[in-house]
């Protein structure tokens, strides 16, 4: 007679189930292959466990150990695995720019002294293992509530005003770390005031202090997780908790859990352990990675600023250069466009960090991917498109945030005709200037700009959509931009 399976053996079942998936994604974003994935996915999984049952033996003796939720600790794990990866030789399995971000200060902050840590971070260890789990759930994984209260064992008619009480939680203990972190006397003047101005929804920031969140990445970081109104909670817990690569993984799970609830499946862990090919698949539509509403963590803090909110971000992108917390709030942010060569259009072969991958050879000397949804600088190389693709087009131009000095936007585009390559470009009347793009590679020339395909998204099915989105910055006028054309044809606005 076989052996019947245990309590323990079927709640690692269920823990698997439930994990596994969320674990897989963050892995594959990781990685420079689909069978490394799955290999750091597994060891980063195992440790993940590890550290659950050394938890659960000091809370059965009376202590209460600083621990996150289930999911956000295997995901932290995966990361700590990569680390542990690049320091014995195996760093060449690992995505590019994540072994940049290793070996960087940006990732000291995560192990260092307690008090440096991101803001999400912090505040979500000091929250009761139960209050953090739900917050988790519902915005970062993108659980419909009914989907959460049935994990957590909560009830339905009553989740949506415990989640609100979380969120107040996790607002209350990230503004007490705030106060307690080590700051300048300029900083600590702003304290009482940014949470002021960020407790209400129609508050506007004093420019005092809307110039000193555009410059410091602390106070930046802290307004992005104090703010519960206007979108920006998801990506400040992703990229703060996570770290590299957080917001792409947001994006990710978004993106599945819309497919899942249009399939008529709500709950993943019905599904059982999936399979990593067909994940990397439900991440694409019709070959193409949708833009996401991507706001970086300082944009989330100067959204407060008059007509900066616009009240239903997503996560969270990348901005400009170093020297501007805008294009760099600390955390989850790829080395941007202008630090990466050109390198020849051949080597697109690379797998995408996006799409399905193969298990075969990696093509020697493959091109730096893209890490999520980001890109490089445009390849001056790049093949032009086929003569014979000349579709008739339609360009939609969208302002999704603006504060002082920058803008986000995002650019979609339909074609009557199949595509295999594309080439967006416009110009801009008042000098803006693009810094960083996602969902496609740039260059600009003056007032015009050009947006390439990425390798992942270069097809375009007939009556399909393209779409990618940027950040820039602007000065005195901020008018739309105009003469758009793709592949060369003019396109209505």
């Amino acid at each position: 007679m076989p052996d019947l399976p245990t309590p323990q053996d079927a709640t690692e079942a269920a823990l698997f189930s439930e994990c596994w998936d969320a674990v897989l994604s963050y892995a594959d974003l990781c990685t420079a292959g689909s069978s490394a994935a799955n290999q750091l996915a597994a060891e980063a999984f195992s440790a993940g466990i590890r550290e659950a049952r050394e938890a659960e033996t000091f809370k059965s003796a009376g202590r209460r150990p600083a621990r996150l939720p289930r999911i956000p600790l295997l995901l932290t794990a995966v990361r700590t695995t990569a680390a542990a990866w690049e320091e014995s030789g195996q760093g060449h399995k690992l995505d590019p720019d994540l072994r940049l971000w290793l070996n960087s200060d940006k990732a000291a902050r995560y192990t260092g002294l307690p008090l440096q840590r991101p803001l999400a971070l912090r505040g979500l260890r000091d929250m009761q293992e139960p209050d953090a789990a739900l917050l988790w759930l519902a915005e970062v994984e993108a659980l419909p509530q009914a989907v959460v209260a049935r994990r957590l064992g909560l009830d339905p008619a009553t989740v949506a005003d415990e989640l609100a009480e979380v969120r107040r939680l996790f607002r209350d203990r990230c503004h007490r770390n705030h106060l307690d972190t080590p700051m300048d006397a300029r900083c600590r003047s702003y304290a009482r005031l940014l949470d002021a101005v960020t407790r209400s929804h129609a508050a506007e920031a004093p420019g005092d202090l809307s110039r000193h969140l555009a410059t410091c990445v602390q106070c930046a970081e802290a307004a992005a997780c104090l703010r519960l109104h206007g979108g920006g909670l998801p990506g400040a817990l992703a990229g703060g908790v996570i770290g590299w690569g957080g917001l792409a993984y947001l994006e990710r799970r978004r993106r599945a859990a819309e497919v899942r609830l249009g399939a008529g499946r709500a709950d993943p862990a019905d599904a059982g352990p999936p399979d990593p090919g067909a994940h990397k698949a439900r991440v694409v539509r019709s070959g193409l990675l949708v833009a996401a509403v991507l706001v970086s963590a300082l944009a989330l803090a100067v959204s407060m600023m008059p007509g900066g909110s616009t009240g239903d971000g997503a996560a969270a992108g990348g901005a400009p250069s170093e020297g501007q917390p805008v294009a760099d709030p600390g955390f989850s942010l790829p080395v941007t466009a202008a630090t990466r060569p050109p390198t020849d259009s051949a080597d697109s072969a690379t797998p995408s960090r996006s799409g399905p991958r193969e298990d075969s050879p990696e093509p020697k000397n493959p091109e730096p991917e893209p890490q999520g949804t980001q890109s490089s600088t445009a390849r001056e190389d790049d093949p032009e498109p086929s003569e014979s693709a000349s579709p008739t087009c339609e360009v939609a131009y969208d302002l999704v945030n603006e504060w002082p000095d920058g803008f986000q936007a995002t650019v979609t585009v339909s074609t009557e005709q199949a595509l295999d390559d594309w080439r967006v470009a416009w110009s801009f009347r008042d000098g803006q200037e693009v810094g960083q793009m996602w969902d496609a590679n740039f260059a600009q020339n003056g007032t015009r700009v050009t947006a390439t395909a990425a390798d992942y998204n270069r097809t375009v099915p007939a009556g399909g959509e393209l779409a990618f989105g940027f950040l820039a910055s602007w000065e005195g006028e901020n008018s739309p931009a105009f003469d758009f054309t793709l592949n060369g044809d003019d396109c209505t606005s």
